[in-house]
């Protein structure tokens, strides 16, 4: 189960929705040896895609080193669907190289609502989690 607070929430979805039409990315790291996301990060979808993202290198090399002095991990990676359902695509599977993380897509195809979900994928393999949202930890 993804545990997180409403606002890191909010941020990814008005993150989704300022990129909307094209897909947005990022993610929200936390304590190492922790499942608790802190540190919001809106990262570039290098792709500028509204059907693909992919981290800027040099942004994901930063990001990650950054993490490292930190002692944090990427807790939450994210992105946003734009005209399909928050569910990961063949190229999100097989992408997903942090089996730890949970993986939080956020659809922006209804201009009113969103949608969030959150997976686990390892090796392939996804499988959908619970998310509950509080307000504080």
């Amino acid at each position: 189960m993804l545990v997180i607070r409403a606002d890191l929430v909010d941020a990814m979805v008005a993150h989704a929705r300022a990129d909307h039409p094209d897909e947005a990315c990022g993610i929200i790291a936390g304590p190492e040896g922790s499942d608790r996301p802190e540190r919001f990060v809106a990262m570039v979808n290098a792709e500028r895609s509204p059907t693909f993202y992919r981290f800027d290198s040099g942004e994901q090399l930063r990001v990650w080193r950054a993490m490292d002095d930190a002692d944090e991990v990427p807790v939450v990676i994210y992105h946003s669907h734009t005209a399909t359902e928050a569910y990961p695509s063949r190229t999100d599977i097989s992408y997903a190289a942090e089996p730890d993380a949970h993986y939080v897509l956020v659809s922006t195809r209804d201009p009113r609502e969103h949608e969030l979900r959150s997976y686990r994928i390892v090796d392939g393999e996804v499988t959908e989690e619970p998310v509950r949202i509080v307000d504080s930890y």
